[in-house]
């Protein structure tokens, strides 16, 4: 399943747990000066709270969240949809631009991430457009035990 969305300014966290399940993502702030809405392509499921915008638009690519709670709005989009585990790709998309991250060598971020994360960890990730370097840490081990209880479901 090859999903993408399109996330109002409201449902940031929400958008930030979408790309970490690696789903493409677009989110309101990052496009300040236009419509997120009108900028999408027909294909990406609009993710709203605000009433306004789910009278205004009617497509079935709509859901209209209801939970205040961003993990309990990950849980709607996620029965929404049927997504199933093996839909998402944990930690493939950069948080702060949503492309794609790649893995690179150890010795290419040497003078690029501080000197006890480069002691200690093996495996790098950098995101193709704005340079963010990724690593495995405790966030990613507290996040994996999210996502393995939310798709207990």
């Amino acid at each position: 399943m090859n999903l993408c969305f399109a996330a109002e300014i409201t449902l940031g966290k929400l958008a930030k747990w979408l790309r970490i399940l690696g789903f493409d993502t677009l989110y309101e702030s990052d496009f300040p000066n236009s419509n997120l809405f009108d900028l999408s392509d027909p294909e990406r499921i609009l993710l709203t709270r605000t009433q306004s915008i789910r009278k205004k638009i009617s497509s079935p690519n709509l859901i209209f969240i209801k939970s205040d709670h961003p993990f309990e709005q990950l849980k709607e989009v996620i029965v929404a949809l049927d997504v199933k585990r093996t839909d998402t790709r944990p930690f493939s998309r950069c948080l702060r631009c949503n492309t794609p991250i790649e893995a690179v060598d150890k010795d290419s971020v040497r003078n690029d991430v501080p000197d006890y994360i480069w002691e200690t960890h093996n495996a790098f990730q950098v995101c193709i457009k704005c340079r963010k370097i990724f690593w495995p840490g405790s966030h990613t081990r507290r996040s994996m035990n999210l996502i393995n209880e939310l798709f207990e479901l």
